[in-house]
């Protein structure tokens, strides 16, 4: 039997793993859409829409070896140009569209939500924040975040589905974790070179519309009582006088 790196293929994996992950998957995208509702505007959803279209091409391209075959992701590209949140639905509507357009098997889509738009996703971003305290940036920062950031993205999504396929797949498939993690990041070599070709030309035309750009960005802000000390230098002057000791 052939099993997919990235997509989970129906009656691959046992009914409760399925409803287990699925429900995981569920509330995980609740969480993204409350905290999308206050990062989203209308440049974003612009970027938002011309993803879904982008990513939706992208994933019809399979790269096949013996036994597996796995296809870009996207979620490193989702995560630096419009953010966790928004991205992980982007991935989302690509792998709902992808089903029903392409006769992917819904009954695995909460598998495949889990690994592509939320695992994905969201080690793409972890790694990307981490990156931007050291990196610059500027074009050669943002290509060498996009190329670290899709490689450890797709490792991260193959694990997940290796882990689901070793909890509640078919004997043959649970000895293929790490051809499916070592296959998905090779391909994510070629997903960094045109994750980073991406960012950079969009940066370069027009930087407000990447999230690695604009943010996050570490902000380095005092306690609050020490805000509060410094409005009032004062009020530390007081607080010594009242505690009985000799300010100098």
């Amino acid at each position: 039997m052939e099993a997919t790196a990235m997509h989970v293929a129906g009656g691959t994996v046992g009914t409760p793993v399925t409803i287990a992950f699925s429900v995981a998957a569920v509330a995980a995208l609740g969480f993204c859409a409350a905290r999308a509702r206050t990062h989203l505007d209308r440049p974003s959803a612009l970027t938002a829409g011309l993803l879904v279209v982008l990513l939706l091409a992208a994933q019809l391209i399979n790269h096949l070896l013996p036994g597996v075959h796995g296809h870009l992701i996207g979620g490193a590209l989702a995560a630096m140009l419009v953010g966790p949140w928004i991205g992980a639905l982007t991935v989302t509507t690509v792998l709902i569209l992808d089903g029903l357009l392409f006769g992917d098997d819904l009954s695995t889509l909460g598998l495949n939500v889990l690994n592509l738009a939320i695992l994905g996703t969201a080690f793409a971003y972890l790694l990307v924040a981490a990156l931007l305290r050291g990196l610059p940036r500027n074009p050669d920062g943002l290509a060498t975040i996009a190329l670290t950031t899709a490689m450890v993205s797709a490792g991260a999504a193959a694990a997940g589905a290796g882990l689901q396929y070793a909890l509640g797949g078919d004997p043959p498939l649970t000895g293929l974790t790490g051809q499916m993690v070592g296959t998905q990041v090779l391909i994510g070599i070629g997903e960094g070179l045109i994750t980073a070709a991406a960012v950079v030309a969009v940066a370069r035309f027009r930087p407000a519309l990447v999230h690695a750009v604009t943010g996050p960005r570490v902000k380095r802000t005092p306690p609050p009582a020490l805000a509060a000390v410094a409005d009032e230098p004062e009020s530390l002057y007081r607080v010594v006088r009242r505690r009985g000791h000799t300010a100098y």
